[in-house]
């Protein structure tokens, strides 16, 4: 590993000659490191539902290109008819999965680019959405970066950080939001230890978290979500830095589910809690958490693991994928334009200024 560059994971790759979107298929982490090649959007809608890509930038990304991907062999010589199935495309992807808001920024972001250039031929305004999906790509990585470099100016030497979910380059361009905090400060020489919440029910924290922790040489120790508050309680954690889903203008942060219940455990223990969320991640659009939309997932993800049923026939599941976590337990959001301590809705709005 470079003295200056965390070894990371890129989960996605975008192959100009033959149109293709390749990723790495999480579901098949650990075990094996499996790359899928897609080349329609039915495919990536696929991925995003089935959480073969996840982590919210990363869907973004994805349905970035997913969108070209649907766009690219339509008819050139209508406008109009072009701008219509490209809306029916933004918005099939948008359906399938509703609490990230990446995903819809990043449809949008082509939407617009496709109203903006509607004088244009149809044909440069394809290449003008590859364009756009390209920058969103390059831009996550960079985003990344900083917000891992000013993350890291946070942890001291000698800290021990609990992590929930995956936050790392699995889930962005590169680097990941709260990961990239965590390698950069590992880099820098600052001697951390890091605890992993397994991340129940789909076990993203053991599968994922653990295996590019693995590969970036960071030391960790793995935990059931259940041993966090143990963990507090016997101060071997100095800090939480999870990712986000969405952040609404009052700060309330929607998470993968049991991060609330970290935030409380960590409130209760005096412990700062902090979230690293690039600002395509802030809904200004949506007021508070209560407006979060929060998506409930398939029993099976409760009920069984992989083919194995762990629990009896016509248990009733109750399976959101994601929590909110209440802006008064968040104690900053380490974005890449700085950090923000308080103030959130004041703080949060001017940085977009």
């Amino acid at each position: 590993m470079s003295d200056n560059q965390p070894l990371t994971v890129k989960s996605i790759e975008w192959n100009d000659e033959q149109s293709i979107l390749r990723i790495i298929d999480q579901t098949f982490l650990p075990g094996r490191t499996v790359y899928s090649d897609i080349k329609d959007t039915g495919r990536v809608w696929e991925a995003i539902k089935k959480l073969r890509v996840r982590g919210a930038p990363a869907i973004g990304i994805s349905a970035a290109y997913g969108f070209y991907l649907g766009i690219k062999d339509l008819p050139e010589d209508n406008f109009l008819s072009f701008k219509v199935e490209a809306e029916r495309i933004g918005d099939y992807l948008k359906s399938s999965r509703p609490t990230a808001v990446n995903l819809g920024w990043a449809v949008d972001r082509l939407l617009q680019t496709i109203n903006a250039y509607k004088e244009k031929p149809v044909g440069e305004i394809k290449k003008r959405v590859l364009q756009i999906a390209k920058t969103i790509h390059s831009d996550d990585r960079r985003i990344c970066k900083a917000i891992g470099e000013l993350g890291a100016e946070l942890v001291k030497k000698g800290d021990q950080i609990i992590t929930h979910c995956n936050t790392g380059g699995l889930a962005t361009a590169e680097y990941g939001t709260a990961l990239s905090v965590i390698y950069h400060a590992h880099i820098a020489g600052k001697d951390i230890h890091v605890w992993v919440d397994e991340t129940r029910p789909l076990l993203q924290g053991a599968r994922l978290t653990t295996y590019e922790l693995s590969q970036a040489e960071v030391p960790f120790t793995l935990i059931t979500d259940s041993m966090a508050g143990m963990v507090m309680q016997q101060e071997k954690a100095d800090m939480v830095i999870v990712g986000t889903d969405r952040v609404a203008a009052n700060g309330d942060t929607a998470n993968k589910i049991g991060t609330y219940s970290l935030a409380v455990l960590a409130n209760a223990h005096n412990i700062p809690f902090y979230v690293a969320a690039p600002l395509s991640s802030i809904d200004l659009s949506t007021k508070s958490g209560k407006e979060i939309p929060i998506e409930e997932r398939d029993s099976d993800e409760v009920t069984h693991w992989e083919s194995h049923q762990i629990a009896p026939k016509k248990t009733t599941v109750y399976n959101p994928a994601f929590d909110v976590t209440p802006a008064s337990l968040i104690s900053g959001f380490i974005t890449e334009k700085g950090i923000v301590t308080e103030n959130f809705e004041e703080n949060l709005k001017a940085l977009f200024e």
